[in-house]
């Protein structure tokens, strides 16, 4: 791949990212085909409890969601992966179209074929775009009422500004009398948050440290990938994971002509994964737009799954 072709997003937010203090590399990143197929296979460890237990409480909820929701809604899935959890979610609600949206263009094709096998009648149309940015939905679901689907706690990936904003923005997406059901990780003990992100058998750090692989690849870079190694923090003040990067000794290298250097214990911050309790869970839903109406939780109370309808009520003396 030539420099130029590659997403000058992609350019920009690296050399701007590393140049920073502290470093730090927008998540988003981290998911291209081979990012994207290595989160799925995190996915599937028994120390990534949320996968399973969305899975498991979308299941248990699935026809009392279809009730409140009601039939022929066009379904929009922000950040669809590998839409795992989706067949649950149309074979119920009898939706009129399905849009998921990916910013992996290869992934989202393999996914959406997939799906389109399982829902041969059902209108499927992919569409590849950063969802945390600004992007059109298919001219085809025009004046169709919109659910909006959010799974794998992704809002937990940004910070609270942050996920105010694209909670709003999916508010004027999704448009007029739309609904969003999403996924939200809940706070529970460090120590299954710690190994949730740090898996024995090393995925989740393969999975982090491809982001340089990816950064050499596309941008002709020189980072030496065996001079970092991944690291998960608990970050109590915020109330978040943190996935970091972080140099095991002293690396020198250069990114499209830009020369770097990073000390050893130095890191590059590449993920956050913020934990809601129910009520701040609530509180950010109202403050994007959203007004929630329901909410279903696993017997631990590990993670929560919220029904939101558009316009949040708002009263004042």
């Amino acid at each position: 791949m030539r420099i130029q072709d590659v997403d000058p997003a992609f350019r920009h937010d690296v050399l701007q990212g590393l140049s920073a203090e502290p470093r730090a590399i927008p998540a988003r990143w981290l998911y291209d085909p081979r990012g994207s197929a290595l989160f799925e296979a995190i996915t599937t460890l028994p120390e990534y409890y949320p996968t399973r237990v969305e899975r498991s409480i979308l299941s248990s909820a699935i026809d009392e969601i279809a009730a409140l929701t009601g039939p022929n809604r066009a379904v929009v899935e922000f950040g669809s992966g590998s839409s795992a959890k989706t067949p649950i979610l149309l074979s119920q609600v009898s939706p009129v179209a399905y849009v998921p949206i990916d910013i992996s263009g290869e992934f989202l094709t393999d996914s959406a074929a997939a799906l389109s096998d399982k829902f041969p009648r059902l209108p499927i149309y992919p569409l590849i775009a950063d969802f945390t940015r600004g992007f059109a939905l298919p001219d085809a679901i025009n004046g169709a009422p919109r659910l909006g689907f959010f799974p794998g706690s992704t809002i937990g990936n940004l910070v609270v500004p942050a996920a105010v904003d694209l909670l709003r923005v999916m508010s004027t997406n999704l448009g007029a009398g739309s609904m969003l059901l999403i996924g939200i990780d809940r706070v529970k003990d460090q120590e299954i948050l710690l190994l949730a992100y740090d898996d024995p058998k090393g995925i989740t750090a393969a999975f982090n440290l491809n982001l340089l692989h990816r950064i050499n690849r596309e941008l002709g870079g020189s980072l030496p990938v065996d001079g970092f190694r991944h690291v998960v923090r608990w970050n109590d003040a915020e109330v978040r994971i943190e996935m970091h990067l972080e140099a095991s000794r002293d690396v020198q290298f250069e990114i499209d002509g830009w020369a770097f250097s990073i000390a050893k214990g130095e890191t590059i911050h590449t993920e956050n994964s913020l934990k809601y309790g129910l009520r701040d869970a609530f509180v950010l839903l109202r403050a994007g737009g959203w007004t929630p109406i329901a909410e279903w939780t696993d017997q631990d109370e590990f993670f929560s799954l919220i029904l939101a309808k558009q316009g949040s009520a708002l009263s004042a003396p």
